[in-house]
Order: structure tokens, then sequence, then C-alpha cells
């Protein structure tokens, strides 16, 4: 029965996968048959249907290398969990349709080949929903990752003067983090004045503001004066609305504000030169 279904599959393969995308389409809220050239969509598309294939036909160490390989690049797509449920459903749906268009599947025989279907359909949705968890997982963390080493460096942009750059959220984890390459860098580039910048962090809520204030303390401690720039309006709201108390800090709207008064702390200011 195996074999029959994996034939059929093979032999209309294009009209299955013209059926399965219209079906996607209709249903999904997800915007990869938007946003994807459909030269990209076909080939995902043919790749999913060989993946489905494969598990009827195929051994169980070669499907779980495609299936490895296919859930990878999906992430990368940003196929939610939904987004693959729902992809495995009607897929399942329109090989059901043909089936029963090819009178494969009669009166006679319908409830064995819906038990054959869902044994075919269940374990593959299980497999490739925690493949795909798994790999999200893995995905997330590289991010994490690859964002904490990007976004905690003290970087001298003038004699005495440093900025850090903050990027994304900031929990526990990663105020550590910030601490530590503080401290290293005022001692490092001998920076009489740091400028954190907040541009890049989306939110700041008490936790953060708390990050941010022991950062500050800290950095006094060494000899140094702190400055906390980029607060944009809704974060200036934010903190007006939780109380959140930031008196002993310089703030400017701006990283050139900013990078403009730790000059003068420093007695120097920048000014335009006509040429000749």
């Amino acid at each position: 029965m195996n074999k029959i279904i994996a034939t059929l599959v093979q032999d209309n393969l294009d009209e299955i996968l013209v059926n399965w995308q219209e079906l996607m389409r209709e249903d999904s809220e997800e915007k990869f048959f938007q946003i994807m050239s459909q030269s990209v969509v076909d080939s995902t598309s043919r790749e999913f249907a060989e993946l489905m294939i494969s598990n009827l036909l195929e051994g169980e160490n070669k499907y779980e290398n495609r299936l490895n390989v296919f859930t990878s690049k999906v992430v990368r797509f940003g196929w939610s969990i939904s987004f693959v449920m729902k992809a495995i459903n009607h897929f399942a749906q329109v090989v059901y349709d043909l089936l029963e268009k090819e009178k494969i599947i009669v009166d006679e025989n319908i409830k064995e080949y819906h038990s054959i279907i869902t044994n075919w359909i269940t374990p593959m949705r299980d497999g490739i929903v925690d493949t795909y968890a798994k790999t999200w997982e893995r995905t997330v963390q590289l991010q994490k990752i690859a964002l904490q080493e990007l976004s905690a460096s003290l970087i001298p942009v003038f004699d005495k003067i440093s900025v850090m750059p903050l990027v994304g959220t900031i929990d526990t984890e990663r105020a550590k983090l910030i601490m530590e390459n503080l401290l290293e860098g005022v001692v490092k580039h001998r920076a009489e004045v740091v400028i954190l910048d907040i541009t890049g962090v989306p939110v700041v809520d008490t936790m953060v503001a708390h990050h941010i204030i022991q950062a500050a303390d800290a950095v006094r401690l060494v000899g140094a004066k702190c400055m906390l720039v980029g607060i944009r309006p809704e974060i200036a709201q934010t903190i007006v609305t939780l109380g959140i108390n930031l008196k002993d800090f310089t703030t400017t709207s701006t990283l050139q504000r900013g990078v403009e008064q730790a000059l003068a702390w420093t007695n120097r200011q920048i000014v335009e030169v006509e040429g000749n």
C-alpha cells in the first residue's frame, strides 16, 4: 500500500504541488509564499514532497538525513510550527483526494486507506515537529551567543572616551557580560568617560534599568564618568511611568550629543575648519 501511494505521488507530483500550494496560500497567514520568489517556493515545495515520499519508501537513516536538512532550511525561511502542521495536513488531504479521484480509494477499502494514511502522516508529523523544535532552539541559541559577542564591546572613539553600544534584550546573563566587558574596557583603554548607547535596546523596564544603573555605578568606582544615550521618546515615557530614577545619569537622546558632552568633560570640542 505504501508503494502505491508513493508511486501515485511521484507520477502526479506537479499536480499535487499546484493543489498543495493553492491550499497553503488560502489557509495560511505566513508570508513565505508572498515574499519568496516562485522558484524558491517551487523548489522548497518539491523538497517537502520528496520528504513526504521518502518516509514511505526509504530507510530510516536516509529519511532522518532528509528531515534534518529540510527542517534546517525552513527554519531559516521562518516557517512556524503551525505552518509546518498545515503543510503536512494539506499535503495528506491532496494525496487522499487524488487517491479517490483515481479510484484507488473506493467504498470497500476507504477505512483501510484512511488507516494507512493516518499511520503515514502521524509519525511524520511528530518527527518533523520534534526535529523542527530542536533546530529552532539551536538556531535561537546560536543567535543569542552571536548577539552577546557582538553587542557588549567597549569601543574607544577618542582619547579617554569610549562607547558601548547595547543591542537587543538585556537579561541577567547579558548584564553580567556587559559589566565584565565594561570594567575591563575602562581599564584597558584608560577611559575617563564611558557612553552607554541603548538605541538598539527595544524595551527598557525596571530590570534593564537596574542593570544599567549597576553598570554606571561600577564605572564610577573605577574612576570614570558614565553617560546614557539613545533614549527614544517611548523609552523616556516608560522610564517616567515606571518611576525609574536616572537622576545620577547624564542622558542625551543621540550618540552625537553624547560625544559632544564627553568631549566637553575632557576639555575638548568639535570645531569646523574652513578650507583655504
